[in-house]
């Protein structure tokens, strides 16, 4: 009988409140600061080379106070949908297209296969089961395979390994997907949009910080899972593993990988090379990128043999799953809304400036990185921070000469790396309450990975920061 996980006992005492109860707080707050901040602004200038409006650095004047009151709040919400409403279709499309491939059965016949082929070569299967985890994870968040944990972690105890293995096969792989934001809708989009930049521009650099963080952290899992295979006892998991309910778990139940799931799989290739095609080459917006999604939806659920009525299902089923993610879009939104409303952004980024200044040039877009993420630690939504934070990142990097592609590197690596050590990430808490490890003994095994990756990101943003990292 397994013994009963921390993670699955009832917690007492403090609970973390929800995402929107603190998006709530936050507009309240930004409210009393209109009320606090005197109102200033900066001119805007068009750049000559971007046709963008930028701040002029030295044009900051104080102007008449503005203030935002709590019945305008409700309007404010309103409006930021409004504004956003084709990003919100994108996410909820694109929720639909990737949840009709798992309900295909296609990723988890992917999955399995690799694991039939490879699993007695350990330095072989991990690296190729993280890069499908990272692949995916670069459209989606990793919240979305919390049902896979327990077939990575039963593949990991077949072999010798433990389950810390099992779990850091999907949590570290998606968090290199998630968090170098190469296709991301609900983070790099939201934050280029808000940069007024060209949809994936920027994309060359991406992959690059993608291989780095991919090389680096395979070769990290992979050490830590030879140390165990040799010695077992030294597993953080050592003791709850030997009485785990996975280890007798099979792969049965997940597949052949025949041809209809190999066509899904196609599909949802094609499908990414066309959006990526699409926004560098043919100016696509979020209309296009949403009609792709569309497609492939409708596409997999007929090629994996389904009715329409079972496309239709399947599909809100996925469109649901994203719904948090766009009412939380619609929330931060608000946040800007309400400072740009009192007229305080620009105060709050002259004075940021002001302190900032004196940092070496090479540095500043990683004070970037270590604000975003302290931000993470009380707005663990990455769509939810990029909404919130970016209206006064951006002007703010225009005015210290950092790179605005520069500023979204630095926002994509606090929010995304960071998600992976909170326990107030649904992602990692799932993931780890899925395969019954505890909290504590992750972070025994976490804790150096984060501390490597944050000054991976450190380097790639000074190296972002020095090539002039564009456009824009």
């Amino acid at each position: 009988m397994s013994q009963k996980s921390p993670l699955q006992a009832k917690k007492k005492g403090f609970t973390m409140p929800h995402t929107f109860v603190i998006l709530l707080v936050i507009i309240l707050f930004a409210v009393a600061l209109t009320w606090i901040i005197p109102s200033g602004e900066y001119a805007r200038v068009e750049d000559p080379v971007s046709g963008k409006k930028v701040v002029d650095a030295s044009t900051f004047n104080y102007v008449e106070n503005v203030h935002v009151n709590i019945q305008d709040i409700p309007m404010l919400i309103i409006k930021a949908f409004s504004a956003n409403a084709d990003l919100i279709m994108l996410i909820l499309l694109s929720g639909g297209a990737i949840h009709m491939l798992t309900a295909s059965g296609a990723l988890q016949a992917l999955i399995a296969t690799i694991v039939r082929k490879f699993s007695n070569r350990v330095e072989v299967f991990i690296p190729l089961l993280m890069l499908v985890f990272a692949l995916i994870c670069t459209t989606q968040g990793v919240n979305t395979f919390i049902g896979f944990a327990p077939i990575t972690v039963m593949l990991a105890m077949s072999l010798g390994l433990d389950s810390i293995v099992g779990v850091g096969i999907i949590l570290l792989g998606g968090a290199i997907g998630f968090a170098t934001g190469t296709l991301n809708v609900s983070t790099t989009l939201v934050a280029q949009k808000i940069a007024e930049l060209p949809n994936y521009s920027g994309i060359g650099y991406r992959w690059v910080c993608f291989v780095v963080y991919y090389i680096v952290t395979c070769l990290w899992l992979v050490r830590y899972a030879k140390k165990i295979q040799r010695n077992p006892e030294l597993s953080p998991m050592y003791d709850l593993d030997k009485n785990s309910e996975f280890k007798n778990a099979s792969l049965d139940e997940f597949g052949t990988l025949d041809t209809r799931k190999i066509l899904s799989i196609l599909a949802l290739v094609v499908a990414l090379i066309a959006i990526v095609y699409g926004c560098i080459k043919l100016d696509w917006d979020f209309a296009e990128q949403s009609a792709v999604f569309l497609v492939l939806a409708v596409a997999v659920g007929l090629i994996a043999g389904f009715d329409a009525n079972k496309i239709c299902a399947e599909f809100m089923n996925g469109t649901k799953k994203m719904l948090t993610a766009a009412f939380i879009i619609m929330f931060a939104r608000a946040i800007g809304s309400v400072l740009s409303a009192g007229r305080i952004t620009d105060t709050i980024v002259h004075s940021m400036a002001v302190v900032l200044s004196d940092l070496p040039a090479a540095l500043l877009g990683v004070g970037m990185l270590v604000a975003n993420t302290l931000i993470n630690v009380v707005l663990t939504s990455g769509s939810g921070q990029a909404a919130a934070v970016m209206p006064i990142m951006i002007p703010l990097s225009d005015l210290l000469g950092v790179t605005r592609q520069t500023c979204i590197l630095s926002f994509n690596f606090g929010d995304g790396f960071c998600n992976y050590i909170l326990p107030t990430s649904t992602a990692l808490m799932g993931i780890l309450g899925a395969a019954n490890v505890p909290y504590d003994r992750w972070m025994r095994f976490m804790w150096k990975m984060f501390a490597i990756w944050l000054g991976i990101g450190a380097v790639l943003v000074v190296i972002a920061q020095l090539i002039q990292y564009g456009p824009m």
